[in-house]
Parts: C-alpha cells; sequence; structure tokens
C-alpha cells in the first residue's frame, strides 16, 4: 500500500513538472513574440495618447464642424462636433462624440470680440470646450458698471457666452520650484532651457523686467543670474541667464519640496481634463486639471492671452514655477485667484511657445524615460498620477518588477526552470529508490 501511494505521488509530481514546461514555453512564446516597449522609448502617458487622438480628428474634420477636445474621466478621447457626419467619424475613430450647437469657428469669433471690448481689469475668459460656451469671469475689484458693460457685450454675442463672478482677484503670483529673488520680489524657477551654448532659467515675464538680478537667497550672497530676455503682458515668460553660464547638476531636475524632485524628459502640450502637477516656492506641490485652453487675462499690469486655465491653486511667490504631466514640461505659472485654503483658479504660460520665441529648448534627462534621481514625492498625490512616478521607464524598474512582468519573458523562463527542477528531483527519487530496493533485495537473497 505504502509503494502504491508513493507511485501515485510520483506520477502526480512528473504530470505536474510537464504541465508545467508547456506553460512556461507558452508563455515565452508570448512574450517574445508580443514586442515590448523599448528601454529608450520616452514615456508617454494616456492623457497624451487620447490628446493626440482628439487633437488629430479636430484637425481633419476643421473647426466648422467641431468644437475643440479633451480628456474624460476615463482617459479617452472626446470630440465636441455640430453634425452627425462628423460624429459617425469621430465614433469609427475610436472616440467619443459629443454633438453640440457652436463650432470652434464661432466661439473662436466670439472671444476675438471680447478682446475688441474695452479692456476691464479683473476679468479673464476662456472657451470652455466641454459646456460649448465661452466662460467670462470677474473677480470682487470689476465695478457695477465695468461688469454691466461686459455683460452687454456677451450678449450681444449670443446665449453661448456665459458670465460668472468669482471670490479673489485675478493677479500675478509675484512676490518650482525653488525660490529667486530681486529687488522686484520672489519668483519661482521654472525649467532650465539652453541655447546650446549658455545654460537659463525659463520663468514668468511678469516676474522681473530685463536687466533683473535675481539671488538664490534673502541675504543676496548668491546670485543666481540675470534676466535677459522675456515678454509681458501679452505673454508672460522670461529667461534668466545664470551667472556661471551653466545650470549644473541635475539641470533636468525640478524641485517638489521636502528635498525632492521630478526629472523632466520633455516637452507637451497641455489637454482639456488632463491631470497636472505645479510647484511653486510659497505652497510647494500641488496637484489639478486643466480645464480650459487659449485663455486670456486681464491683470492688472495688462493682458495676457494663449494660457492655459487650470483648478490647481497658487498663491503670491509661487510665478514662474513649473507646471508638469508625467515627467513633461507643459508650462509656467502666470497668475491666477483664489489661494490653496480655499482653492481657485490658476493660468499658466504654455512652455513650446515660450522656448520657440526666446530660441532654446528644454534640458531634459540624458536617459530618456528613465528613473528620476531624487525620490518621487507620494504626501502629495503626486506618484498617484504619475506625473512624477520614478518608474517612468525600463531603467527605473526593479529586477523583480521585470522578472514578475508577464509581458517579458522572465515569469516564463522561471516556470520552465522550475519545471526542469521538479522534473530532475522525481527522477532522482525514483532512482534512489530502486536502487535501495535492489540492494535490499540482493542483500536479502546473498544472505
Amino acid at each position: 500500500m505504502r509503494h502504491a501511494r508513493r507511485r501515485i505521488v510520483r506520477r502526480v509530481a512528473r504530470l505536474a513538472a510537464v504541465g508545467g514546461l508547456l506553460l512556461g514555453g507558452t508563455m515565452v512564446t508570448r512574450a517574445v513574440a508580443s514586442e515590448p516597449p523599448g528601454p529608450s522609448a520616452a514615456p508617454r502617458t494616456l492623457a497624451q495618447t487620447a490628446s493626440g487622438a482628439g487633437a488629430d480628428l479636430v484637425a481633419r474634420l476643421g473647426g466648422d464642424r467641431t468644437a475643440g477636445h479633451w480628456v474624460d474621466a476615463d482617459g479617452r478621447p472626446v470630440v465636441a462636433v455640430t453634425d452627425e457626419s462628423s460624429a459617425n467619424a469621430v465614433r469609427r475613430a475610436g472616440a467619443t462624440a459629443k454633438v453640440v450647437r457652436h463650432s470652434m469657428s464661432e466661439l473662436r469669433s466670439a472671444a476675438s470680440t471680447l478682446r475688441s471690448a474695452p479692456r476691464v481689469t479683473g476679468t479673464a475668459w476662456a472657451l470652455d470646450y466641454r459646456s460649448n460656451e465661452v466662460v467670462v469671469r470677474g473677480d470682487r475689484t470689476v465695478s457695477g458698471a465695468d461688469w454691466s458693460r461686459l455683460t452687454g457685450v456677451a450678449e450681444g454675442i449670443g446665449e453661448f457666452v456665459r458670465m460668472e463672478r468669482v471670490e479673489g482677484t485675478f493677479t500675478t503670483r509675484l512676490n518650482g520650484a525653488e525660490p529667486i529673488l530681486s529687488t522686484a520680489g520672489r519668483c519661482s524657477a521654472g525649467f532650465n532651457v539652453t541655447d546650446g551654448t549658455s545654460d537659463f532659467i525659463l520663468t514668468a515675464g511678469h516676474c522681473g523686467p530685463t536687466g533683473s538680478v535675481w539671488f538664490g537667497d534673502g541675504e543676496g550672497d548668491r546670485q543666481v543670474g540675470e534676466t535677459v530676455a522675456g515678454s509681458f503682458p501679452g505673454d508672460d515668460f522670461s529667461l534668466v541667464e545664470y551667472a556661471g553660464g551653466k545650470a549644473g547638476d541635475d539641470a533636468d531636475v525640478v524641485a517638489v519640496g521636502d528635498g525632492k524632485g521630478v526629472r523632466i524628459t520633455g516637452t507637451g502640450e497641455p489637454a482639456v481634463g488632463q491631470r497636472v502637477f505645479r510647484s511653486g516656492s510659497t505652497s510647494g506641490l500641488r496637484a489639478g486639471r486643466v480645464t480650459a485652453l487659449d485663455a486670456t487675462v486681464n491683470y492688472p499690469e495688462g493682458t495676457v492671452t494663449g494660457l492655459i486655465e487650470t483648478d490647481v491653486c497658487a498663491e503670491p511667490g509661487d510665478s514662474g514655477g513649473p507646471m508638469f504631466s508625467e515627467g513633461l514640461a507643459l508650462g509656467v505659472t502666470s497668475g491666477g485667484s483664489g489661494d490653496c485654503a480655499k482653492g481657485g483658479t490658476t493660468f499658466f504660460q504654455p512652455l513650446p511657445e515660450a522656448m520657440k520665441s526666446l530660441g532654446v529648448r528644454l534640458i531634459v534627462s540624458g536617459r530618456e524615460g528613465a528613473a528620476a534621481g531624487a525620490p518621487a514625492p507620494s504626501a502629495s498625490g503626486a506618484a498617484g498620477a504619475g506625473a512624477s512616478a520614478p518608474a517612468a521607464g525600463a531603467d527605473g524598474t526593479s529586477l523583480r518588477a521585470r522578472l514578475t512582468d508577464r509581458r517579458n519573458v522572465g515569469p516564463g523562463l522561471l516556470v520552465v526552470a522550475g519545471s526542469l527542477v521538479a522534473l530532475v528531483a522525481t527522477r532522482w527519487i525514483r532512482t534512489e529508490q530502486d536502487r535501495k530496493a535492489y540492494r535490499r533485495q540482493y542483500s536479502a537473497t546473498w544472505g
């Protein structure tokens, strides 16, 4: 009876080992057949992919048949269209279509009419793709007479212009992103850029005019650099040339507080609905979403157009600080309303436009898609959204993670190796048992 049980156990073990060999071989075959992402490929987020698909559809269908695109809560591209045939084209492309009344051409015409009206300080407007409206906001500094006059302009445009009053005031956030100080006040360093010869800080234009000298401490002992170019109002960007000409080590990392940083791997175009992060020397790292593009703000100092509107909070001193998502640089902080206790609206100068105008390029990691050298922030939720998670590419993944990733050959090889060990072990155990049985039989016969 005992020998029968042993034979059954050995037979089951051999069958399991053979099954493991077959399973491991299948896993290896599938992993090899599927082309894994290259380790040097730049990270690409779901929001970026969806935004690219939406932008392609809008470009193909045109401004008279579409009214913008955005990313929904599930990361899928949504395109606003004005007719059913365009909606069918969007659905065939794998995106979600929303039929609306007013085209992008109409929305932009309305924004143009608002720009040509008498300027009212403390107002802002942007195109809200999701509601298919132009939203005009006025802060508490706008008088009743000015608001009434602007409301009359909006009514003349049409019912798709929505008027809103907001708390607080629309101001530049002068008083990242490490703090930089001058006689004009305190700002936050944005992104490091270069023209191939010298390195610069790209920050907000309202932080200081050309010739402003910046320091890295309140005592004025450590000179950072001098503003050599910029644009404000109209745009809101400026270029601070490093005093030594070079940005130094970790020039591709932006500070997010508590000695932590995020490595920047490239630039990107934001999408409405995309989750983004902002860092500043006053309020640190904050998160939110893009709510509108091509926004116009009438600051007390002047009007700035073409801004990114978000619901990320900001406070004085955060001006010029970087906005990014998934390690991609998107813009620098311009201004807004509210604070980080009550919330508010914050506007950003898009980065590609500023770099093109200044003739510079972003200093990025030499290992595209590599992990950040500094720990990623976690307390404020950045790592959860992926904006600064260190595992952006193959270099940032651990050996254990690679071995257990089903898209790689590692798991299959582990199963094959374990099955071979089990098969050899069962064979060796059977051989030993047979040898011992033979010796017992031989001894009994000889005796």
